[in-house]
């Protein structure tokens, strides 16, 4: 939440003071403090409570993207509201209130569009083909639209909610928001009808360091709930980027990478060694390994190896021979 509002800030800024007791509005007794010569003094400690309570609900506005539109004609508020509203990026009204600017919305965003069609006539040179009259009128327009509507140019559509400075001078601002059930937020003096109003602020609303203090606050607020906003969809924006990363081939790819860490040389010439050892080992690569250890015999060696066996044979039958006559003598 935005700062805390402290009830000694809103004594120093005047926020206390009502109307005279003669014009009080009896449906603000609640908010009455007590009266001091002949002036209603307001409860601070309620006006607090109020101010923490509508900043609240105009964060949550702000955090869902909606417009909230600042109403103050008053001459004391109108400088302040333009900047606190410009500050909060909200459209705001602080000329004379257009009549059916929400009632008549559609006829409004006419109004706008004619400020854009005259822009573009400048700028493409179909300006500069009027006459001198008809520039000089055009240039008139142009300067009344920008003074009432120019604060609004960016409200596409009908706004969230209402921030008004006095209800009783807003009056018409405050029935069109009833007739199409928009939320009013607003700074209520003792002299008017909190009734009208959804989020009553009881304060002084003639001071201008009163009004100061209190929509300061309720700028801070809806500047917290965009930046709340804004945070929020960077994060979903950064997890739909990983998303879509995980989804593509690369990163797939990447990820297999990653999973399956590359084989180190070493290791490649071991899981080679160990591969030769397995081959080596089965019967083809026995045969083939013979084959390759039996030495080629010469015709020369061919012929002494057949004159050994023939030797052999000689023997062997002399020996039989030399056998059986032996036999034969004995016999």
């Amino acid at each position: 939440m935005a700062n805390k509002v402290e009830v000694k800030d809103l004594l120093d800024a005047g926020v206390h003071f009502g109307h005279l007791t003669r014009r009080w509005n009896p449906n603000m007794a609640p908010y009455v403090y007590m009266e001091r010569n002949g002036i209603h003094i307001i409860n601070l400690y309620k006006t607090a409570a109020k101010m923490h309570e509508a900043g609240e609900a105009l964060k949550k506005i702000a955090a869902s993207g909606r417009k909230i539109l600042f109403v103050a004609t008053k001459k004391q508020a109108k400088e302040i509201v333009t900047d606190l509203a410009v500050k909060a990026n909200m459209p705001y009204i602080t000329e004379r209130w257009p009549g059916g600017m929400l009632t008549n919305f559609v006829t409004i965003r006419k109004a706008v569009k004619k400020m854009a069609t005259i822009d573009r006539m400048k700028k493409d040179g179909t300006f500069n083909t009027l006459s001198k009259k008809e520039r000089l009128q055009v240039d008139r327009l142009r300067a009344k639209l920008e003074k009432n509507l120019g604060s609004i140019v960016d409200m596409s559509r009908l706004p969230a909610a209402l921030f008004v400075v006095d209800i009783m001078r807003e009056h018409i601002a405050i029935k069109e928001a009833q007739k199409l059930n928009i939320p009013i937020f607003a700074m209520v003096d003792t002299n008017s009808d909190p009734r009208e109003v959804e989020y009553v602020i009881p304060s002084n609303d003639d001071a201008s360091k009163s009004i100061q203090k209190v929509v300061s606050f309720m700028s801070e607020s809806i500047v917290e709930g965009l930046s709340e906003r804004k945070s929020s969809k960077d994060a979903k924006e950064g997890e739909e980027k990983e998303e879509k990363t995980s989804k593509t081939p690369r990163a797939k790819k990447a990820k297999e990478e990653v999973a399956v860490p590359a084989a180190a040389p070493e290791a490649k010439v071991a899981k080679e060694e160990v591969k030769e050892e397995v081959a080596a080992a089965t019967p083809e690569a026995k045969e083939s390994k013979e084959e390759v250890e039996v030495p080629s015999t010469s015709p020369e060696d061919k012929k002494a190896m057949e004159e050994a066996k023939k030797e052999v044979k000689l023997e062997s039958k002399k020996e039989t021979e030399e056998t059986a006559s032996e036999t034969e003598e004995k016999e």
